[in-house]
């Protein structure tokens, strides 16, 4: 079951008090919260509990990647958390056994879903690192959603640029998370393929992750709120 509110928070900060900050502020007018490696390298799973404790769902972006055991046996660890996340990641790119792996540890009230194609990454960025060259970054997320789909996992992370195939290809129970979120007027930051949340959602978004725009705002309630008013 997904959240009416689909903004996730991404909270991309070490700092427990800040992060604690941000989230007893935005907790009201957000679904989730993501937290991602910079937050859980620092503060493991008491950071984790602390920020779970103040009541939105977390969405763990951890992104794990490596052969099949060491991803069910990670996975198998974090699944200990309490409260579990509400969402949990892996690459896609790890293969089909490795995702089997994964949901074959994963509970059944944690969604699990895998990156495809990192928003940060251009055409000439993929092909420079061995993709296909024939093929577009919507092509391969396309492809690598579809095998997330087989291996029996709840849905992927997407550039908003690649979620026309997912829809028009994969059943829409299937989730998409969608990062690379920007309002109009906001900085585009190290983002390459990037979306407004207007936009996003009228191509499929369930969920979507929004950042700096909110964080970085003098008021991320007033900011979050905005938003969340924009989609209505």
């Amino acid at each position: 079951m997904t959240s009416p509110n689909p903004i996730c928070i991404a909270i991309d900060t070490p700092e427990l008090a800040r992060a604690r900050s941000l989230v007893q502020t935005l907790r009201d007018h957000v679904g989730y919260v993501k937290l991602g490696m910079e937050f859980f390298y620092a503060h493991g799973a008491e950071g984790y509990r602390a920020i779970a404790e103040e009541g939105a769902p977390v969405f763990l972006d951890l992104k794990l990647h490596d052969i099949p055991n060491t991803v069910g046996q990670g996975l198998r660890s974090l699944m200990a958390l309490a409260p579990a996340p509400a969402i949990i990641n892996v690459h896609a790119t790890g293969g089909l056994d490795m995702m089997k792996a994964a949901r074959d540890v994963v509970a059944p009230s944690t969604k699990l879903i895998a990156v495809t194609i990192l928003t940060s990454l251009s055409n000439d960025n993929i092909h420079t690192a061995g993709f296909d060259a024939a093929r577009d970054t919507a092509v391969h997320a396309l492809s690598l959603a579809k095998l997330t789909h087989s291996a029996g996992l709840d849905g992927v992370v997407c550039s908003p640029h690649d979620l026309a195939g997912i829809r028009k290809s994969l059943p829409r129970s299937f989730l998409t998370v969608v990062p690379g979120i920007r309002p109009a007027d906001a900085a585009v930051h190290d983002q390459k393929r990037i979306a407004t949340p207007s936009a996003a959602v009228d191509a499929g978004a369930d969920i979507l992750v929004i950042g700096r725009a909110i964080t970085g705002a003098t008021d991320p309630a007033a900011a979050a709120q905005a938003i969340l008013e924009s989609l209505a």
